[in-house]
């Protein structure tokens, strides 16, 4: 079985969907410390004009805190500007925004308490769309784990019983093999291939990568999991 992790994202981008999509479980890693100034709490949306980030205001109460005790500011009307610059300014042409709007939309009528929840509810929403059916487990419902790094992850995967641990390549320089070998886990690499698509408010203008999942369904709707898939062949 091969499982991959990462910690919850809020408006993931394509390659955190593509390594649920080559999954056979996903674990969300909403046990290990938060990292400030990350992509935890943001992502970028395309716009005529470029790149608009999305930014949810974070609690910040100290440096070692937990992704899953991490809490929202909700003193700051983030949910209405995250509304307005999707539904108004970024998508409200969009091919596919009549079909999926008001789901998108229907995430910010919730008042949110926890990152951790918010995250996965945008990620969900992507991956119900694309008919991505990847069985998701949260860490912090696994037990407890002394690990740290690759001995966490090494851990986690001997735990779901998995034999290969799927890992993005920008954990290369981190991700010891030697430690999985102990645990009788291989590891294999992403090697994320970005697709291009055509984005309806760039028209005319430069593709931009990188940009929340989103943009992708919204674009090309519920095909786009097919342009993510040929991307990945080459």
């Amino acid at each position: 079985m091969r499982v991959a992790m990462h910690q919850p994202h809020y408006l993931p981008w394509l390659g955190l969907i593509d390594k649920i999509d080559r999954s056979d479980l996903f674990v969300v890693l909403d046990h290990v410390q938060y990292e400030r100034k990350g992509w935890q709490n943001r992502n970028y949306v395309a716009s005529k004009n470029g790149p608009v980030l999305l930014t949810v205001p974070v609690i910040q109460r100290g440096r070692h805190e937990r992704i899953m005790d991490k809490e929202i500011d909700s003193s700051h009307p983030w949910r209405e500007k995250h509304r307005r610059s999707l539904a108004e300014h970024c998508y409200r042409n969009a091919p596919f925004w009549d079909d999926y709007g008001e789901r998108v939309l229907s995430v910010y009528e919730r008042d949110w308490t926890h990152l951790a929840d918010l995250a996965w509810a945008t990620t969900s929403l992507v991956l119900d769309a694309f008919g991505i059916d990847t069985p998701v487990v949260r860490a912090s419902e696994l037990g407890e784990f002394p690990g740290q790094k690759s001995e966490l992850l090494a851990q986690l995967s001997a735990k779901v019983g998995a034999g290969t641990m799927l890992s993005g390549d920008g954990a290369r320089d981190y991700v010891d093999q030697e430690i999985f070998q102990r645990y009788g886990v291989a590891v294999e690499w992403q090697d994320f291939r970005h697709p291009e698509y055509p984005q309806h408010s760039r028209r005319g203008a430069e593709f931009l990568p990188r940009m929340a999942a989103l943009d992708l369904l919204l674009n090309v709707g519920p095909d786009g999991i097919g342009i993510l898939r040929e991307a990945r062949s080459g």
